[in-house]
């Protein structure tokens, strides 16, 4: 589904990513980990074109190198951020409906906006100001947003960053029922092992942007060059 083939990335003298190739099949949840710097946020700003890459990358068997970020989103490819990015003066409801209205394929739909705020539980706050929520409300707004594109994958960057035990459980367990219930690929960048090893099917270690270690997940945690390079990480306990 989604093809990445020799994928560099120079910002002066610093290569980000360094001729990297993967592949994530339609229906996976799709896992990329790695050291802080390891190039793991230039990677999706790479697919979702905010930035000129060497390499290619195609998308449901077409390229979708050179595309600008919102061809690539009305294509079926929808991202998160670490921070969450949100409208703090918008209604909850309308925070949404950017989304729709503003990268979907096909367009605005008001009853698909309905179907997505019931979907990650935020009917009850639809009227309140965004910048109200807490984070865990901020975190399932941005996901709501990216869902009312009726993306075919999408893209979480560190979706369980400053979350507790119970924030991080409700995550999974929303990760889960959007590639279930909803058929959408997921690729998640994450720092904790024992969320990707629950969640992924596949898992991708990179360092300084080139490929450790791409398998399942059980595999991938035992391999030696993994545990060296989290070395010192504090989240390498987790896994």
């Amino acid at each position: 589904m989604l093809k990445v083939t020799r994928l560099t990335k120079k910002f002066g003298q610093l290569i980000a990513v360094d001729d990297l190739s993967f592949e994530v099949q339609k229906g996976q949840i799709y896992g990329i980990a790695g050291p802080n710097g390891a190039g793991k946020s230039t990677v999706f700003n790479l697919i979702v074109g905010k930035y000129g890459y060497e390499g290619r990358i195609d998308f449901d068997g077409r390229r979708i190198t050179g595309l600008s970020p919102d061809q690539i989103a009305k294509r079926g490819i929808a991202r998160t951020f670490q921070i969450p990015q949100i409208f703090p003066s918008l209604s909850v409801e309308k925070g949404i409906s950017v989304g729709s209205r503003f990268g979907a394929r096909g367009g605005y739909d008001a009853d698909y906006v309905k179907h997505i705020l019931d979907f990650v539980e935020l009917t009850g706050e639809r009227h309140q100001k965004t910048g109200k929520l807490d984070l865990l409300g901020k975190k399932r707004l941005m996901i709501g947003a990216a869902l009312a594109t009726r993306p075919k994958i999408l893209m979480l960057d560190e979706p369980m960053a400053g979350s507790n035990a119970r924030e991080i459980k409700h995550l999974m367990a929303l990760i889960r029922r959007i590639n279930g219930e909803l058929g959408i690929t997921i690729i998640i960048i994450e720092h904790f092992m024992k969320v990707l090893t629950e969640l992924t099917e596949k898992l991708l270690v990179i360092e300084s942007g080139r490929e450790i270690c791409c398998d399942d997940p059980e595999t991938v945690v035992v391999d030696p060059k993994v545990i060296e390079c989290y070395l010192g990480d504090p989240h390498a306990a987790d896994q």
